[in-house]
């Protein structure tokens, strides 16, 4: 073989090896996260392994915040999202955006969380009315069903100010609010750092915590696939499987249905989610 007939089929196979690559990378399922999650990008390696190993090749697409992760899913430039209750809710039902395909389990038996009010001790009970934060400085994690959407979802309110957070442990690390809203599970993993502060109430509902969401572009045939390989997790004793259920703390993947949302749809149309809504709220006493 001569060498100008070497480098013309090495010419030829590049060539076709690009439209090759470029349909692997294609097929790869994306995975929305938002800056604020960038932390936990580490601990979701493991699972990503354990995908890829079952014939589902997955990567990450950062979002800076919710708002940019919900309008990636409009776009068609994501698959896929670990979220919390509010997000979902707004992809799966009010924007007919996003389907429920699966929820983790925590290796203490708990999927769902809840909104807590967290304020200076001895400071007076949390009555679920939104009159509550009047005059009072409130932070929370923003497009959270623990955070900005239960708030908005209590009443009018004359708050002093709003202040939003990247996550729920930044609300309550501030220090620049007088009440703070978070997720039960931050409060209690976190609680012991603020000896000054206390929990004086919170939602009485649940909703599902950290829930596996899939667009409605994504195919039927791979999205049941995909539930498949995650609800087999549980049952698996691979090094893949167990490396991703003890990054996670969990043990187990089940199936998500609508009925797991009803309680966030509830906080969700309290607070005025509605299909138009642009993820923002208006706050013209924030400041």
């Amino acid at each position: 073989m001569t060498s100008r007939t070497r480098n013309a089929l090495t010419a030829i196979a590049l060539f076709t090896a690009l439209p090759f690559a470029q349909m692997v990378r294609a097929a790869e399922l994306r995975i929305v996260r938002t800056q604020a999650q960038a932390g936990d990008a580490r601990k979701y390696q493991p699972l990503l392994a354990y995908l890829a190993k079952n014939g589902v090749p997955a990567d990450f697409v950062t979002a800076p915040d919710n708002r940019a992760a919900a309008e990636l899913f409009a776009a068609g430039q994501a698959d896929a999202m670990f979220s919390g209750s509010g997000i979902a809710g707004t992809l799966l039902f009010i924007k007919g955006l996003a389907e429920p395909l699966v929820r983790p389990v925590g290796v203490d038996g708990v999927s769902t969380y809840s909104a807590v009010v967290i304020a200076p001790k001895g400071s007076a009970r949390f009555d679920g009315a939104g009159r509550y934060f009047d005059r009072k400085r409130v932070i929370f994690a923003a497009l959270a069903s623990a955070g900005q959407f239960y708030f908005e979802s209590v009443g009018p309110s004359k708050p002093a100010a709003v202040l939003q957070a990247a996550s729920h442990g930044a609300a309550l690390s501030r220090g620049q609010a007088d009440v703070a809203i978070v997720k039960n599970h931050v409060w209690t993993k976190e609680q012991a750092k603020y000896p000054g502060l206390e929990l004086v109430g919170g939602d009485p509902g649940a909703n599902p915590n950290a829930s596996f969401i899939v667009s409605k572009k994504l195919d039927a045939a791979t999205a049941q696939r995909i539930s498949a390989v995650l609800v087999a997790l549980e049952a698996d004793a691979s090094p893949e499987a167990v490396a991703a259920k003890g990054a996670l703390a969990i043990q187990a993947f089940i199936t998500a249905t609508t009925k797991d949302f009803a309680h966030a749809l509830d906080i969700l149309q309290k607070a005025g989610v509605t299909k138009d809504f642009d993820y923002d709220y208006d706050y013209a006493y924030n400041f």
